[in-house]
């Protein structure tokens, strides 16, 4: 059974055993959606092969609730019972002596539960992706009698994990041994009820694919013509046909279905018959599977032993820490993490919350993210991604802060950094000495996103140091232009944690209220104590996660607004309504899709910055360069330096003469540089959904159709997709026609950084926007006051005032123009942009001039 809980890239193919090896391959029939009836000799087979013990086929004698009656002949069966032998009022003997097995004596309720949970066993064997959900079944409560169970709406109701399965082949009146029993037709359909009944209790639906008489049977019923049985048994001899149906169990998704009906049907028809209604459950509803929950992102982000991973760990799994890292040791990828004890790379988890319930891995019933879906449905979804703090791997601090686009980032400060922190420096820095945390905290509060502050390891700071790692934060804070709040714990411990206590809530709910009443949660800066060791205010920040306000998703493009006061406003041409960023790539296996047989997939994962994606869509990936960019999948080139051949041309040689962003001379614009796939899987947050909206997390798998040359029929070289690019949907123009996106080779942003601390025109610099991380050459540096920029027609009386008080015309913005060095990338407008020197002075190595993206060169 290990195979049901791990990882499969080849799982066994639902094929039926009935179909001959030399018809596997025989193409599906127009009886794909019907069922095939006919004869056992038409299929040239006496029995099938014996069950197999692993894989998505089950045989099974009957799936009746109640006894079987006893048959006084079968020619499926040796043995033989003469019913002359059978005396009139021996009504027992009768059908106690049955020679086909019968139902045990175990109640019907636990045997439909026994059934279902077989079935869904069957289900997992033919997903790659084997996800156990603790969550139970729903089985429907059978009545007093002997009569069945009223049929489920399988709608809503799937269980977790088995979106991606192919289904699930039953042989009904089949031996384990393959030995063709056989049923009677009232008993076959009874069964068939009984099955539609589980596989309504998983979200799915039941196709009858054949049904084949495989003999003939006789009985002995007892009439009563008297209305007494006991004085007047009358015996009636009646005969049916034996029948064996097989049936096919698929997820309640009509792609899903139709997909393994041409599947199973693929590898063979029946060999006769006459096609008669399918026996299938209800259709799914129209559209896609979605998660409707609000999600929240939030990026851990801090200096080096600042206690974010083990922040994370204790708010996942509820743990406490012993003071050596046993609560982050579940978040830990690589051997050298735990011998060094600092995180090298991102690790992410997700908590779910329903009002003040907390669904984490401390639940006993979650065992996986699946389960905090279940959950939290309806209520919140936070996904957390930490960092590495060490100098060192300082691109994971930008990969957090910048891939993901995160809601909120919470910096994590440790309450003693003011005794250790000049230690640290000469240990953790490879020159010079360096204040991390002011590092950390100048380049949050210069970003574009809302800021909370953790204060850790409360346990071990004493009031002295405290009070001076609190008046570095709270100068930062206001030297920023924001407010800072102190959230302060009860000093009680906590720990397993079911639920936020109602003190922590009462506090945060108090501050979200003051937040939604003055509407700029920019400007607000919650601060929190903890000491994950005592568990002290760890509800205190459950409370802020289930609570922080979620910014509002826009599913249309609109265009930016005037950034820093500029009066300068682009409409970005060819801005499409569906965008996806690109941050890693993983190999899609083949055993997903039977058309991957002649196509080349991979699995993007990233965030929706607009629209929606879905199964099926046709999607554009790019930008690529020439020859598809022959660069590794997962890095990208962040300078001049890096591994292979820079591919300098016209957008690297061309300058601006005027010194507004101008190029001379045009870029070399590859034929190939958007490539056309197709959706064929999403998963939000690790759950198999058939959409993905704006705002949401996940990984979408595409197919690239391969172009084969009419003569030598090789196929071509399949695209590199790499991080930094998009996938999108075109939008289309009067005429009904896809327009053709084009990338930027060069981009215009705006600064509120004196124009001094830029490198002079020429320099090459390294830049990072969205998803990208590329270098850059320095265009133009111009230096323009906010006061002039506000000299229109349309200014405000306000700021007229201002700027005759002095207040604006002493403010400066900087604008700089740079061009991209190696391939062009996909910029918006309004999107924040770090500059960063190659030749930084910072020891920190976090040191850069953030700004927004105001103009784009194409």
């Amino acid at each position: 059974m290990a195979s049901v809980f791990t990882y499969d890239p080849d799982p066994p193919r639902v094929s039926s055993p009935w179909i001959q090896a030399d018809d596997a391959d025989s193409s599906p029939g127009p009886g794909a959606a019907v069922t095939q009836t006919g004869l056992l000799s038409e299929y040239g087979v006496t029995r099938l092969e014996a069950e197999p013990q692993t894989g998505p086929i089950e045989y099974k004698l009957h799936l009746l609730l109640r006894s079987r009656r006893s048959y006084v002949y079968m020619s499926t069966v040796r043995q033989k019972r003469d019913k002359l032998h059978a005396q009139p009022g021996d009504v027992a003997a009768l059908y106690s002596a049955s020679p086909t097995p019968s139902s045990s004596n175990q109640p019907r309720q636990e045997r439909l539960q026994r059934l279902t949970t077989q079935l869904l066993w069957r289900l997992q064997q033919s997903s790659p992706y084997h996800a156990s959900s603790s969550r139970e079944v729903r089985i429907p409560k059978l009545s007093d009698g002997k009569g069945d169970a009223e049929p489920l709406d399988a709608h809503g109701t799937q269980m977790p994990g088995l979106e991606e399965s192919q289904g699930a082949l039953y042989e009904i009146g089949v031996a384990d041994d393959g030995t063709l029993i056989g049923l009677s037709r009232d008993e076959l359909d009874e069964s068939i009820a009984t099955l539609k009944n589980m596989a309504a209790s998983l979200g799915c639906g039941v196709t009858v694919l054949r049904m084949v008489i495989v003999g003939e049977c006789e009985w002995i019923d007892v009439a009563e013509p008297d209305g007494n049985a006991v004085q007047n048994p009358i015996q009636v001899t009646k005969q049916d046909k034996l029948w064996v149906a097989e049936a096919l169990i698929t997820p309640n998704t009509e792609t899903q279905r139709s997909k393994s009906l041409q599947g199973v049907q693929s590898r063979g028809g029946s060999s006769g018959g006459t096609p008669l209604q399918s026996s299938t459950s209800a259709t799914a509803p129209p559209g896609h599977a979605k998660s409707t929950t609000p999600q929240l992102r939030v990026t851990l982000t801090g200096p080096i032993a600042s206690g974010k991973s083990s922040l994370l760990g204790t708010l996942s799994t509820g743990t406490l820490d012993n003071g050596r890292g046993k609560s982050r040791l579940s978040l830990l990828k690589h051997r050298h993490e735990m011998a060094s004890g600092m995180t090298s790379s991102i690790a992410q988890e997700l908590i779910g919350y329903k009002e003040r319930l907390i669904f984490s891995f401390s639940h006993r019933n979650i065992e996986s993210w699946l389960d905090i879906h279940d959950y939290a449905n309806n209520g919140r979804l936070v996904f957390m991604s930490d960092s590495g703090g060490h100098p060192r791997y300082r691109h994971t601090v930008f990969r957090g802060l910048m891939n993901w686009a995160p809601h909120w980032m919470v910096l994590c400060i440790a309450a003693d950094d003011a005794e250790v922190a000049y230690d640290m420096a000469s240990t953790v820095t490879d020159s010079g000495d360096a204040d991390l945390v002011k590092a950390h905290l100048d380049l949050s509060l210069k970003l574009d996103v809302p800021l909370a502050i953790v204060i850790t390891k409360l346990d071990l700071a004493s009031k002295a140091s405290l009070q001076k790692t609190m008046t570095k934060i709270l100068a930062a804070i206001r030297d920023a232009k924001r407010m800072p709040k102190l959230l302060q714990p009860d000093q009680q411990p906590q720990d397993q944690l079911a639920e936020i206590p109602q003190p922590d809530w009462d506090k945060v709910q108090d501050y979200v209220e003051s937040i939604a009443e003055q509407g700029r949660p920019l400007k607000h800066v919650p601060i929190v104590f903890t000491s994950v060791l005592k568990g002290v205010g760890v509800g205190l920040v459950h409370a802020l996660l289930a609570s922080l306000p979620l910014p509002e998703m826009s599913t249309t493009t609109t265009p930016p607004p005037p950034q820093n006061g500029s009066t300068e406003t682009r409409t970005q041409p060819e801005q499409p309504n569906d965008l996806f960023h690109i941050d890693d790539t993983f190999n899609l296996p083949r055993s997903f899709d039977d058309s991957l047989s002649n196509a080349d997939g991979v699995i993007v994962s990233g965030h929706v910055g607009l629209g929606s994606f879905s199964v099926g869509q046709t999607v554009v990936v790019g930008p690529f360069s020439t020859g598809h960019g022959r660069v590794s999948a997962s890095e990208d080139q962040s300078s001049p330096d890096d591994r292979g051949s820079p591919m300098l041309d016209a957008v690297a040689a061309g300058h601006a003469s005027s010194g507004r962003g101008v190029y001379e001379t045009p870029p070399v614009i590859a034929a190939d540089e958007w490539q056309r796939g197709r959706i064929v899987s999403i998963r939000n947050l690790r759950l198999p959904v058939g959409t993905l909206e704006a705002g949401q997390v996940g990984t979408i798998g595409i197919v690239f159709e391969q172009l084969q040359t009419e003569l030598m029929l090789l196929k071509t070289e399949p695209p590199q997709i790499r991080r930094g690019m998009v996938m999108a949907i075109p939008p289309v123009d009067a005429l009904g026609s896809q327009v053709a996106l084009q990338a930027a080779r060069g981009f215009t942003a705006e600064f509120d950084e004196d124009a001094a601390q830029f490198p002079p025109s020429g320099t090459t610099v390294n830049v990072l926007f969205a998803c990208v991380r590329t270098a850059a050459r320095i265009v133009d540096v111009s230096t323009q006051s906010r006061g002039r920029a506000n000299e229109t027609a349309a200014a405000s009386d306000a700021d007229k005032r201002a700027e005759a008080a002095g207040h604006l015309s002493e403010e400066k913005l900087t604008k700089v123009s740079v061009e991209l060095v190696h391939s062009r990338k996909w910029a918006e407008l309004g999107t924040s942009v770090i500059i960063m020197g190659n030749g930084s002075q910072d020891a920190s190595g976090l040191q850069g001039l953030v700004g927004k993206i105001t103009d784009v060169v194409t």
